[in-house]
């Protein structure tokens, strides 16, 4: 299957040699959203939940991008450099995404790009 590269001005751009998501079928896969305003490109230095809102909000403006939305994920990954956030991150998730919910996996990471604290990917499904 071809694949499909996936923009929006709504969620910030690329950086390096890589796509906001890749859609092959009806499988789009995210690439990580960190807390980067896309109006501004700035990143979002505000508290832990203010840096989640925002990359849930970039997530969310890619997967509309691709014609979908965050109910469509199947699977996430968070990165969190601070894992004792791990339960507000759950109760964040809670807004973002209907059950059921995607299946996830956490991990406790040294240091993400640009020095945040959290990153989050995903893949989506698609209905045909």
């Amino acid at each position: 299957m071809p694949k499909q590269p996936i923009h929006t001005s709504r969620a910030p751009r690329a950086v390096g040699p890589y796509s906001q998501a890749v859609a092959t079928g009806n499988v789009v896969y995210c690439s990580g959203q960190i807390a980067l305003d896309p109006a501004t490109n700035e990143l979002n230095t505000g508290s832990f939940e203010q840096q989640v809102r925002q990359i849930f909000a970039n997530l969310g403006a890619v997967a509309k991008a691709a014609g979908g939305s965050l109910d469509d994920a199947v699977k996430i990954t968070a990165f969190l450099t601070d894992l004792s956030c791990f339960a507000e991150f759950n109760e964040l998730m809670e807004e973002f995404f209907s059950p059921p919910f995607p299946a996830r996996a956490a991990v406790g990471v040294t240091a993400l790009p640009l020095g945040v604290d959290v990153e989050v990917d995903a893949i989506l499904a698609l209905d045909p």
